[in-house]
């Protein structure tokens, strides 16, 4: 059963750390071992062989860089402190994919439009009908673009830019910023932000809720007439005790269930137990909060057509900070057997693995 995963900071990990995603985890753990970068960010989970075993087809890549202010000075080198300067950060990983693309071929591919999508969706039916082990299958990774927080944006002509150089996906916000309020920094929408809506409506982008406050997050579900989603976001309700303004409430997960969005579950240990600090045990996290997670949605939603996966995989964490029985992203297939024990027929897991994100981008992106 394939996977599309909607939150991977691909490019951030590549400039920021020098990370080559055409590797296995092996190789990248062996490459960065005792260094600063596991400090830092953990080991890696994210490497083409590990795509292929987990049978990985899409990957929503972000293009992200935090504003300075969020992060500690002493090793954040991809920040920006103005527009400017994120606009020069955002292209440099632009840069990045295309190299990607462009180098590798074979391990990565641009998804723009629907043809993109079927092109890739029909190679890797074609690999899995062949007699030959998983570990050589050989196909493509689609890579559909998101922009993470959109200070990068100067002026909204700009867009049509950004989509030709194929953005698909925009969320406003990382923290708070001139648009919205963000993780950690609530607030409303500002007359920027719903300009910027406004803008991205007429060009068809996609947008993404996750990090947006929910002040913010509900004046959104309400404006923005376009396809909606939350990439990488879980459920406040399952997070007891917690105060940060990162999960979405019920109410937010009905507006998104009534819009019929898709949110995409985190298995980042603290956004699974709440209290939960990196250099603590992993055996407090198990993949079954991943499925608690995907639980609690459906429940709500009445059906499992609105959950997916938003691992958000290297995104400053790694294997220390993920459920104990992962060890990589080919590791989600472990979830196949736990919620067919919850209960759910295989159409409802294929639609939370995959086709809940791909009949999405169907409906979203242009031919």
């Amino acid at each position: 059963m394939i996977i599309v995963d909607a939150h991977q900071d691909l490019a951030w990990n590549i400039f920021s750390f020098g990370r080559d995603y055409t590797k296995s985890v092996k190789e990248t753990r062996l490459s960065e071992h005792g260094s600063i970068t596991v400090e830092i960010t953990d080991d890696s989970v994210i490497g083409y062989p590990e795509y292929i075993i987990g049978n990985i087809a899409l990957v929503f890549a972000t293009l992200f860089a935090p504003p300075a202010r969020s992060i500690p000075d002493t090793w954040e080198k991809v920040s920006y402190a103005n527009i400017t300067e994120a606009k020069k950060l955002y292209k440099t990983q632009l840069d990045i994919y295309q190299r990607l693309f462009n180098d590798h071929p074979d391990y990565f591919k641009s998804v723009l439009n629907n043809r993109d999508l079927i092109s890739i969706l029909s190679g890797i039916e074609q690999e899995f009908g062949g007699d030959q082990e998983i570990q050589d299958r050989n196909y493509p990774i689609g890579i559909v673009l998101l922009m993470e927080g959109a200070e990068c944006i100067a002026e909204f002509t700009e867009l049509e830019d950004w989509w030709d150089a194929g953005v698909r996906i925009i969320g406003p916000a990382w923290a708070g910023n001139r648009f919205c309020g963000g993780t950690g920094e609530p607030g409303i929408l500002t007359s920027d932000g719903f300009a910027l809506l406004d803008a991205m409506a007429e060009l068809g982008f996609i947008l993404d809720l996750s990090h947006m406050d929910e002040k913010a997050l509900l004046q959104a579900l309400d404006f923005y007439p376009a396809k909606i989603i939350a990439s990488h976001s879980n459920a406040q309700h399952l997070l007891h005790e917690s105060e940060s303004n990162r999960h979405l409430s019920d109410r937010a997960i009905e507006g998104i269930v009534e819009r019929d969005g898709v949110i995409g579950i985190v298995p980042f240990n603290s956004f699974l137990k709440t209290g939960w600090k990196r250099g603590v045990h992993r055996d407090q996290v198990s993949i079954l909060d991943v499925v608690s997670q995907m639980y609690y949605i459906c429940q709500i939603a009445g059906d499992a057509k609105h959950v997916g996966i938003g691992t958000d995989f290297d995104g400053g964490f790694g294997l220390q900070s993920i459920p104990r029985e992962m060890d990589s992203i080919a590791d989600l297939q472990k979830l196949m057997p736990l919620l067919s024990e919850k209960g759910y027929p295989l159409n409802d897991i294929e639609l939370i693995f995959s086709q809940n994100w791909i009949k999405l981008l169907q409906e979203t992106l242009p031919e």
